[in-house]
């Protein structure tokens, strides 16, 4: 585990104040915007850090990484709104029994996973429909 310096706390806040995932550029200009020397390298490090030792969220959208912060220890998927952001942790079963089987019947073990799926949320999808 990573010393904890004042940096990486500063991130392990930012990140755990955004609303959805964000982008490390994103993160940087809030922190930035609110007084913080911080380098942008330094926030790569340390979402990058974050995100290894399970504190944080990451996925690929676009060519660029994103994070969020996320309840540590724990195997979950997530609801990701295409417009806003807004992300929801969510339990699937389902998905983990299908995912350990198609890995047992083919011959493979320890078999990780990762499930996002990606729609509107309720507010974002009012207002597509309004348009």
């Amino acid at each position: 585990m990573k010393r904890n310096t004042w940096q990486r706390e500063a991130v392990r806040e930012a990140l755990g104040g955004s609303r959805g995932f964000v982008s490390a550029q994103a993160l940087h200009s809030s922190l930035r915007n609110a007084g913080s020397p911080i380098g942008l390298a330094t926030v790569y490090r340390a979402l990058a850090d974050l995100a290894q030792e399970g504190e944080a969220d990451s996925l690929q959208q676009d060519g660029e990484s994103l994070y969020r912060a996320c309840t540590p220890g724990s195997h979950h998927h997530h609801l990701i709104c295409r417009n806003c952001g807004k992300t929801v942790e969510i339990e699937a079963d389902a998905v983990e029994k299908w995912a350990n089987q198609v890995a047992y019947d083919n011959g493979f073990s320890e078999a990780s996973h990762v499930v996002d799926v990606f729609g509107y949320c309720v507010d974002c999808f009012r207002l597509r429909k309004d348009k």
